[in-house]
C-alpha cells in the first residue's frame, strides 16, 4: 500500500483511528475491502474479495474458538464452527456501522455457543437448564481459582451467582449430564464385568396382560351367559373340556366349538 511521505513526523507517530480499533494482532485493517465488497454485484470478483476478507480474519475466528477448548469438543471442529460464523459476519457486515471486529466477535461467539447448545448435548435439554449449567460452571471456576480453595457448596454457588439453591442443583446435575454413558460401561465400585445395562430392569409383561384384559372386557360382556361360564371354567378354573361337557350335559366336541367361537367373537370385539 503506498505511503504518503508528506505526512508530518508527529502525525506519523500518532496511532490512527484504524490502529486504535485494532485490539488484537489478528485484526487486520480491511475497511477498504469491505467498502468495495458492498458495491460489487454477485459474481467472481465479489467472491474473490469475500474470500480475501474471510482469509484475513480467520486467525481471529481461530482465537475465539480457542476460548472454548477443553469443553468436550475437538479444537478443529470448533475452528470450523467459528469459520462458519465468520463467513456469516462477512456477508452481513455493513461498513458504515463501525468496526468489523465489534460485529464479528459476538457473531462468531454466538455461532459456537449455538453449536454447544444444539449439537453437543447427547440429550435435548431445555435452554434454561443449559444456561444454569454455564453459570454454575463459571461460578465454580471463579470460587476455586485461588490455590487451596475448597470445593464450593451449593449455598456458596447460590450466593455467588444470585441463583436459588434448587437452580444451582439443577445446574450441577447438568454438568454431569453433558454426555451419556454407554450401556456397556462398567459401574464404579461394582464387580468386574458389571455394566450399566445390568442395572436396568426387564420389560414387565404384566402390563400387556392388563391391556389385553381391558380390551377383552366388552366382548366378554356381550357373550351369552352359558358361553361366559364355559370360558370361566376353562381359563380361570382350569377345567378340561371333558369336565365342562359333563357338568353342562353336552358333548366335549360342542364345548370345543363354543370355546373357539366365543374367543373369536371377543377377539374381533377387541380389534374394533
Amino acid at each position: 500500500m503506498p505511503i504518503d511521505m508528506s505526512t508530518s513526523q508527529s502525525s506519523a507517530s500518532a496511532p490512527s483511528t484504524a490502529q486504535l480499533r485494532r485490539t488484537h494482532a489478528d485484526a487486520p485493517d480491511t475497511m477498504g475491502r469491505f467498502a468495495l465488497l458492498v458495491t460489487l454485484e454477485e459474481g467472481p470478483e465479489r467472491d474473490a474479495v469475500r474470500d480475501e476478507l474471510v482469509t484475513a480474519w480467520l486467525p481471529m475466528a481461530h482465537r475465539i474458538a480457542g476460548r472454548f477448548r477443553d469443553r468436550g469438543e475437538a479444537i478443529e471442529d470448533l475452528r470450523q464452527v467459528a469459520a462458519l460464523g465468520l463467513v456469516k459476519a462477512v456477508d452481513r457486515f455493513d461498513p458504515e456501522r463501525g468496526a468489523f471486529e465489534s460485529y464479528a466477535v459476538p457473531t462468531i461467539t454466538g455461532e459456537i455457543k449455538r453449536h454447544f447448545r444444539d449439537r453437543m448435548w447427547a440429550l435435548r435439554v431445555p435452554r434454561r437448564v443449559q444456561e444454569l449449567r454455564n453459570k454454575v460452571r463459571v461460578a465454580r471456576r471463579e470460587l476455586t481459582q485461588n490455590p487451596g480453595a475448597a470445593e464450593p457448596s451449593v449455598a456458596d454457588i447460590a450466593t455467588h451467582t444470585g441463583l436459588t439453591e434448587d437452580e444451582v442443583s439443577a445446574g450441577l446435575e447438568a454438568l454431569e449430564s453433558f454426555s451419556t454413558l454407554s450401556l456397556d460401561a462398567e459401574t464404579s465400585g461394582g464387580d468386574d464385568g458389571y455394566s450399566l445395562a445390568d442395572t436396568l430392569g426387564d420389560s414387565d409383561t404384566s402390563f400387556d396382560v392388563v391391556v389385553d384384559r381391558e380390551s377383552a372386557k366388552e366382548g366378554l360382556r356381550r357373550l351369552p351367559e352359558r358361553e361366559r361360564a364355559i370360558l370361566y371354567m376353562r381359563f380361570f378354573e382350569d377345567m378340561t373340556q371333558s369336565r365342562i361337557a359333563d357338568r353342562l350335559g353336552i358333548s366335549q366336541m360342542h364345548v370345543s366349538r363354543l370355546i373357539s367361537r366365543s374367543c373369536e367373537r371377543v377377539r374381533q370385539e377387541a380389534l374394533r
